[in-house]
């Protein structure tokens, strides 16, 4: 278990990694950051929601990230960044989005596409006490390329 309600098989589960064969295995360093973020991040809102929430992506090794798309310095390859959504309805994407960025130390925090009223998912990532940023993030489309504004 990566903490109380993430499994490491969750955690590092990827449909395109399986059909790929890309192994997706954290190393130690890896490992630790995810527990991390997973204590002080995923843990408490899910208390705070009060039930389920839908962990969409966490670690992507540089092989798989690089397969899908994401960033070249994406945090999902430190294990130090997950990307969350409420497929249960016991919270909107928006209100987690909210308590988050009023309750808890994080380093980025984006609202993921969707709409002025609700993202699609959440990305949020933790470094540790120190380096956390705090930067809130809205990210969009513009010309097929995934752009960020501070909100």
């Amino acid at each position: 278990m990566i903490s109380k309600h993430v499994s490491y098989k969750e955690a590092t589960y990827s449909i395109t990694a399986t059909r790929l064969g890309v192994d997706n295995t954290p190393n130690d360093e890896q490992l630790n950051n995810m527990e991390l973020v997973a204590e002080k991040v995923f843990e408490p809102l899910r208390e705070w929601v009060g039930g389920p929430v839908k962990v969409n992506s966490f670690f992507r090794g540089s092989k798989l990230n690089k397969a899908i798309g994401g960033a070249k310095k994406s945090q999902h390859m430190k294990g130090q960044a997950m990307d969350i959504d409420d497929n249960y309805g016991n919270a909107t994407n928006a209100e987690m989005y909210h308590w988050i960025k009023e309750n808890l130390n994080f380093d980025q925090l984006i609202w993921e596409f969707g709409d002025d009223d609700n993202p699609n998912w959440l990305h949020v990532s933790y470094v540790s006490p120190k380096k956390n940023r705090n930067r809130c993030l809205k990210a969009y489309r513009d010309k097929g390329k995934t752009k960020y504004i501070v909100i």
